[in-house]
């Protein structure tokens, strides 16, 4: 099955690596990737603040490239998946005033998390786990944008999701119950209010480490970003490393996760080379 594949801007330069975990374990599952040409920013989360007309057309304008390719559409971007899906309901609704086709053709948008946790894929991720990632405790955390707003999103469990539940139950690690797992973590004021993303993120990561979580997995990358970089931390209280559901995937199917991974995180990612490594230990001495 071929997806068009929306990256967004965040994918394009600062998460590079999501998306290259993205690619790879789409790979894996034999989902073909067929990038939108000559795409653009879909405005997250500055122009819908700015101009709703604005706001409309950024993602609009990729809608239609999209549907030009005659595939559903894979959204790995929480932010991009919220305003593509904010574009296609006022599409929709009233597609005169956009001045598009009326007979546009149908297709879905879709986020990466709903795609890789329907049953068909979470048994072939589980059939292709080379090291199981068990001893990791995680706090899966889905923010705002991929949830909220339910008649936007089209989410049914937006309170109590389990999309990354299930991913990294396939991988053998352990989802920790915690409170947070919705609440937002202020990325849109990060820069503009610094003491306020402070403030959230530093309850966000004292709910994980309440819980006994080792670190976050998360699938938004304006999340993974500002979750690491605004934590405190120090030598007697550890940061929690933030990772994207993709890339524990990728280290769980290669049974490895390689130094030069690591290293792009802001927190230390020690305990993941860690379980890695445990876990090929134990399978050399089984062998």
């Amino acid at each position: 099955m071929n997806y068009s594949y929306y990256p967004g801007c965040s994918l394009s330069d600062t998460a590079l690596d999501y998306d290259r975990s993205v690619r790879a374990v789409c790979a894996r599952l034999g989902l073909g990737l067929v990038d939108i040409p000559d795409w653009n920013c879909c405005g997250a989360s500055s122009a819908h603040m700015t101009s709703h007309e604005i706001g409309m057309r950024l993602p609009l304008r990729n809608l239609l490239l999209a549907a030009e390719l005659g595939h559903d559409v894979l959204v790995p971007c929480a932010a991009c998946f919220q305003r593509l899906k904010a574009a296609e309901r006022s599409l929709r609704a009233d597609p005169g005033y956009w001045d598009v086709p009326a007979d546009l053709p149908e297709f879905r948008i879709v986020h990466i998390s709903s795609l890789l946790s329907e049953p068909q894929h979470l048994a072939s991720l589980g059939e292709q786990v080379r090291l199981p990632l068990e001893g990791l405790s995680l706090a899966c955390y889905y923010g705002c944008l991929s949830l909220r707003h339910p008649k936007i999103t089209g989410a049914r469990n937006y309170e109590q999701p389990r999309a990354l539940e299930e991913i990294i139950g396939a991988l053998g690690a352990n989802a920790v119950s915690w409170s947070h797992r919705t609440e937002c973590c202020s990325g849109s004021l990060t820069m503009a209010r610094p003491d306020i993303a402070e403030a959230l993120v530093g309850d966000i990561v004292a709910a994980a480490r309440r819980a006994g979580a080792q670190a976050l997995v998360t699938d938004c990358p304006m999340c993974q970003a500002n979750v690491e970089s605004r934590q405190r931390h120090s030598a007697t209280q550890p940061g929690l490393p933030v990772f994207f559901a993709t890339e524990l995937i990728v280290a769980a199917l290669d049974g490895s996760y390689p130094a030069s991974q690591g290293r792009l995180h802001l927190v230390s990612a020690q305990v993941l080379s860690n379980v890695v490594k445990r876990a090929a230990e134990q399978r050399e001495e089984a062998a």
